[in-house]
């Protein structure tokens, strides 16, 4: 059994039992439903209640025209929806007056669907920027979910703030060969600029950091060349060697000899700061990657609740915040303010309420006050099965 199917069906037959329970849902809305049928079905039962249908105002029975008409609207927007399957939806609610809790869990599943689908994008926009040698779409990308997830904590009910999970843990994803090489070959080309030009650092210093380097040898070499460049030594093939075996990084296999003088003695007919912007623009789409990654592992772990899930979320977009603000600094541009997601008719606080997890049901009723039984049968059939 799927517990977010039953929930979605509760919540319909809750509702065609009971129409009062539509004035406890009103921050639910059609496209919290992962069922296209579902998702007509609430669309109609709402424009019912819109319309003034008299099933709402009746204190006998509920009419049968109450679920007729609402199968009847649905159907003019979906296929496949008979009134067998509203007798389906009907025995699959326990209690009418749970309505709310039902809702909350339909509004928990489409959260970590809608989390989980912007991770896709933002990773798709990376893929995409990577191979381009771009970092725009990346960012809009990720501007856009830094938005979905703050308005998707206002409408649960919670503060948005990153916090670390304690769980998820998501290697960065591994380039293409040819970008890989291409930034391995930028990577090389910068570091001998630097070596043979060191005033040159002071045009990188600033937004430039050792972990921007895909290949880790070289943003080791670059923290040496930092630490020179700090405390105002002579930067040449020895200095840099000797800075290197100091760090312990000859010791340890990180770096060799060979590898050093390589790199320091390579040909330098680059400009610093635009081999600079080239790391940069490679660093950027890949920790996107990695962040969109582990954004999506967090949203398909159906046990974390969607205060965690969002802010565990917006943790995970930190080390793209990061790298942006230094992209940012390197072009001399203004820090964007993140895309809200369109909100036209946010919900009030006290339907906020309804969705958190403390919601509280409405108290039972006798049997007398129960919400009337449909005043005629409705013919039963087999329902039809669907990123120093």
């Amino acid at each position: 059994m799927n517990p977010l199917l039953s929930a979605e069906q509760a919540v319909l037959g809750a509702v065609l039992l009971d129409p009062g329970q539509l004035g406890h849902l009103n921050w639910l809305a059609p496209d919290h439903f992962y069922r296209l049928v579902h998702q007509a079905l609430f669309a109609a039962l709402r424009k019912l209640r819109t319309d003034g249908h008299p099933a709402l105002t009746t204190d006998k029975a509920v009419p049968l025209s109450w679920v007729t008409d609402a199968v009847t609207e649905a159907g003019r927007h979906v296929r496949g929806l008979t009134a067998s399957y509203a007798h389906t939806l009907v025995t699959a609610c326990p209690r009418p007056a749970h309505a709310p809790v039902y809702g909350r869990m339909v509004l928990e599943g489409a959260i970590h669907r809608t989390v989980a689908e912007h991770a896709i994008r933002l990773h798709q926009a990376a893929r995409a920027d990577a191979l381009r040698g771009e970092v725009d779409g990346a960012l809009h990308q990720a501007d856009v979910l830094h938005g979905v997830l703050t308005d998707l904590a206002r409408r649960w009910g919670t503060e948005p703030r990153p916090v670390p999970p304690t769980t998820v843990e998501v290697t960065a994803p591994a380039a293409s060969a040819e970008s890989a090489n291409r930034a391995s070959e930028d990577e090389r080309f910068l570091l001998a600029v630097l070596v043979d030009r060191p005033a040159a650092m002071g045009d990188v210093a600033d937004w430039l950091r050792p972990g921007d380097f895909a290949d880790p040898a070289h943003g080791q070499l670059y923290r040496c060349l930092g630490a020179l460049h700090h405390r105002g030594e002579p930067i040449d093939r020895l200095t840099v060697l000797w800075e290197a075996q100091r760090r312990g990084l000859l010791t340890d296999g990180t770096l060799t000899g060979a590898q050093v003088t390589a790199i320091c003695d390579g040909l330098a007919p680059g400009n610093a700061e635009w081999l600079g912007e080239q790391v940069m623009r490679s660093s950027i789409t890949r920790t996107a990657a990695a962040s969109a990654q582990a954004i999506r592992a967090l949203a398909e772990n159906n046990a974390l609740g969607p205060g965690p899930l969002i802010n565990h979320a917006l943790h995970s977009l930190g080390p793209l915040v990061e790298a942006r603000s230094r992209w940012q600094i390197a072009n001399d541009t203004p820090a964007a303010t993140p895309a809200a997601a369109p909100t036209p008719d946010g919900p009030s606080t006290a339907q906020v309420r309804a969705a958190l997890a403390r919601s509280t049901t409405r108290p039972a009723q006798a049997p007398s006050e129960q919400p009337g039984r449909l005043t005629a049968p409705i013919p039963v059939r087999s329902p039809a099965r669907g990123h120093n």
